[in-house]
């Protein structure tokens, strides 16, 4: 048996999954989400699910959390110390992402050759000032690290000022920014290291609290998974050094939920309407659509490979307002409906009103409609009425606008570039708490067949607990100088002069095997998919003196299980 938890900006869903031919949901609930103690709401959610199931059944825990998000948008990281090596180009001061941030002379050039050594002089003085301001995490980036990480490995060195890193006494976590992936991008390389070095800690202590947690509860042989922003998971002793790769984890909950529930073949959309957003999704010949360079964070673009989702402030506790002669919901979520105990009429109130649901307390909704209503002279029904539409056309507007900025670049999705695709949608589906309640709202909006899902209202916990592991690596060789590196492993080994194209894939997917069967992760030959490989000649005069070789291998995101039976 599987669990699924989706810790979402209003409510923690999780699901309890049978796994058979076709999965079933054995168990589900609800719990709201303490922001202020997330954990608490993870244990009450287990509690609640356990209580309906056999908890020895369970096998395998898949969570969505959205503390690392929320510690960024709060600006409660810690301080973070970030030492660049640039070299020759564009000044790195440009895009510094926090105040301790040194950039130390030295280079590579994008061959993995040492141009220049680092100043050892600048790199001492560097760490120094950091440590008097207090700092005890670092991040380590040289602008071509992914072809040779000398330089980065000698800052790690001098900030731990010891033998092994493993026990430092300088210093609590190091990020090396050749780990973080093969893509040569120095600005989302820095500003990558740094979010995963800000959040680091408070992930970690967090990630401990679950292991507690689960061996109190008689679950310690349970795996643990964390869901990623694209779309897979990584186990949970994984995610602890890489705890920025769970940032944005609830939008891929939503999609891999929907790719869980339903087949879907053509363009469409996919809205997620929760207590406190909406998230859109698009989809293109059936497949989800990704942020082929990685996600922004802030105003940082970042190496953090994601999905493509756009989240916009309108969900069933979104707060209602009147400005002028216009009914508004959103974006500010000012705590739950009244017909839930709050204080603020919200979309779901006015739902409750239209009798498009009965959630909660449905005559307290009325009493407080008609009283906001009537102190803004407007009756109850015109109130209730203004903001559904309202919601419906903000969504709606929203996904247009999504589709229109997809349509005017490359679209890529999960599985290739679609040349010159332009994506139509031919239907929506609905998913969240107020699904059903929006469905007709939303149809007359788009005219498009609107459909949702059996278990809409848990189906961000139903995507988190069927998402399969996801990995990928990117293998560099140059046969000139007889080196193979693979940045995210640091591994690195001399190659003969023929290594060939062929030789690099075979590698790549023995490199990628072997690193998910050390996480106890069983990949199947199908799996595990070459995304580019490319070879260049390098030629000296009339010589070929080499080849320059680029493969990259890669578990994409997906399902184990559809409940129609699928892949």
């Amino acid at each position: 048996m599987l669990l699924g938890i989706d810790v979402g900006g209003t409510h923690t869903d999780a699901v309890a999954i049978d796994i058979g031919d076709t999965p079933t949901v054995a168990a589900s609930c609800k719990v709201p989400t303490r922001h202020h103690d997330l954990l608490s709401s993870v244990t009450e959610a287990l509690t609640t699910i356990l209580g309906k199931v056999d908890k020895d059944a369970v096998t395998q825990l898949n969570l969505s959390t959205t503390l690392s998000t929320n510690a960024i948008v709060q600006n409660k990281t810690e301080d973070v110390g970030v030492i660049v090596s640039a070299g020759p180009g564009i000044d790195p001061h440009n895009f510094m992402p926090c105040k301790d941030f040194h950039v130390i002379d030295g280079s590579i050039d994008h061959r993995g050759n040492e141009v220049r050594a680092l100043s050892t002089r600048q790199l001492a003085e560097a760490v120094d000032a950091c440590r008097e301001n207090g700092v005890r995490v670092f991040a380590a980036v040289s602008k071509f690290s992914t072809r040779n990480p000398r330089h980065e490995n000698l800052i790690r060195r001098t900030v731990c000022n010891c033998k092994s890193v493993e026990v430092c006494e300088h210093a609590d976590f190091v990020t090396l920014g050749h780990q973080l992936g093969g893509a040569l991008n120095f600005p989302r390389r820095v500003a990558t290291a740094y979010f995963n070095c800000a959040v680091w800690r408070l992930y970690n202590e967090f990630a401990t609290a679950v292991e507690e947690a689960l061996h109190d509860m008689g679950l310690g042989h349970v795996k643990v998974n964390i869901l990623k922003a694209d779309g897979g998971t990584m186990p949970l002793p994984q995610s602890r050094t890489l705890p920025v790769q769970s940032i944005f984890s609830g939008p891929a909950a939503s999609v891999m939920g929907i790719i869980a529930l339903t087949d879907i073949f053509h363009d469409s959309v996919i809205l997620d309407i929760g207590g406190t957003t909406t998230d859109i999704a698009v989809f293109a010949d059936g497949a989800p659509l990704i942020e082929r360079e990685g996600i922004d964070i802030g105003s940082h673009p970042t190496l953090v490979s994601a999905l493509k989702v756009h989240s916009i402030g309108i969900g069933g506790d979104s707060a209602i307002s009147v400005v002028g002669p216009e009914v508004r919901v959103g974006p500010n979520r000012l705590g739950p409906s009244v017909c839930l105990g709050g204080e603020r009429v919200t979309l779901t109130d006015a739902l409750n009103y239209t009798g498009a649901c009965a959630v909660g307390d449905v005559t307290a909704s009325r009493k407080a409609m008609d009283a906001y209503a009537s102190a803004r002279t407007l009756t109850g029904e015109k109130l209730a009425e203004g903001a559904v539409a309202y919601a419906a056309q903000a969504i709606q507007d929203a996904t247009r606008a999504l589709v229109e900025e997809i349509n005017s670049k490359p679209v890529y999705t999960i599985h290739e570039l679609l040349e010159g695709k332009k994506i139509v949608p031919k239907k929506v589906y609905l998913m969240g708490g107020p699904a059903e309640a929006m469905r007709d709202e939303i149809f007359q909006r788009f005219q498009l067949s609107t459909e949702v899902p059996a278990n809409f209202d848990v189906a961000n916990a139903i995507g988190a607990a069927l998402t399969r592991t996801t990995w990928e690596l990117e293998l560099f060789a140059d046969t000139q100088r007889h080196v193979l590196f693979i940045p995210t492993l640091s591994y690195r080994e001399n190659v003969p002069s023929g290594y060939d194209l062929d030789d690099a894939k075979r590698d790549a997917v023995n490199q990628l095997t072997m690193q998910l069967d050390s996480m106890g992760v069983f990949l199947k030959a199908e799996d595990a998919q070459i995304t580019h490989a490319s070879s260049f000649n390098m030629v000296e005069g009339y010589d070929r003196v080499g080849r320059n070789i680029r493969v990259k291998c890669q578990v994409r995101p997906g399902v184990i299980k559809t409940f129609g039976g699928g892949r």
